[in-house]
């Protein structure tokens, strides 16, 4: 029992110096794990570098399957912990290495790409993560009714842009749904350009619906914003 309260700390526990120790030592090799994926993309690579490249990932994957025993081990309940969001994204950084020695080399690319998934294990070491997920809880509400709000007036600009638009430009405008497009990327002010109004009455409404989807982009940010703050404030206190 001791023992396994000694790996608890290890593994679970940053606030002692060796579990910060190693919590940092995980981060930085999740870093590096997806620093090597990306440059085994690289088309130029020589027989050699890849090599290593395969070593590297396979000391890697042996350090995370230890890491993993350990949390499984430490766990007060193990199944609990194995269909955690945590226990499957903790899997799933492993699995892949260990499957893709049996399969098809076309399968082992799919598989390859599982690896990706260890990006999210840099989620369980942040405590920014976390506090930003307590932001989401506390401003929860408002961004649904937000959202809600935001779908409303996609529709209400595409009714709107329909009519402005539909007997000038038939083809681009041909009905409500064919302007929803433009609704998303006009609200979202990112304009790609290939539809646009060309009627006085198409470009004011343009001009007025720009200006609303400032505010799309604003309200959500400064609720995060504010939740973020009183976040901090109670981690604080």
């Amino acid at each position: 029992m001791i023992f396994k309260d000694k790996i608890k700390l290890i593994v679970d526990d940053v606030g002692n110096p060796v579990g910060r120790r190693c919590a940092l030592g995980i981060q930085a090799l999740i870093v590096l794990t997806l620093l090597a994926f990306s440059l085994e993309t690289l088309p130029n690579l020589t027989a050699e570098q890849r090599e290593y490249l395969y070593y590297f990932e396979a000391l890697s994957v042996i350090i995370f399957t230890i890491e993993y025993v350990a949390r499984l081990y430490a766990s007060d309940k193990c199944l609990r912990f194995v269909f955690s969001f945590y226990g499957i994204i903790d899997l799933l950084a492993i699995v892949p290495f260990y499957l893709a020695s049996g399969v098809d080399l076309r399968a082992l690319r799919l598989l390859r790409l599982l690896r990706l998934f260890r990006i999210f294990k840099l989620l369980r070491y942040n405590k920014a993560i976390n506090r930003f997920n307590k932001a989401i809880a506390i401003a929860k509400e408002e961004i649904v009714l937000f959202g809600f709000v935001s779908l409303i007036l996609l529709y209400l600009a595409s009714v709107g842009i329909y009519y402005f638009e539909n007997a000038a430009q038939p083809e681009q405008f041909k009905s409500v749904f064919h302007s929803l497009w433009w609704s998303v990327t006009t609200l979202t002010t990112v304009g790609y350009g290939d539809m646009y109004p060309v009627t006085i009455g198409g470009k004011l409404f343009t001009f007025l619906v720009l200006m609303i989807g400032l505010g799309i982009v604003a309200i959500p940010a400064g609720l995060v914003a504010s939740a973020l703050s009183k976040a901090r404030e109670d981690e604080l206190s």
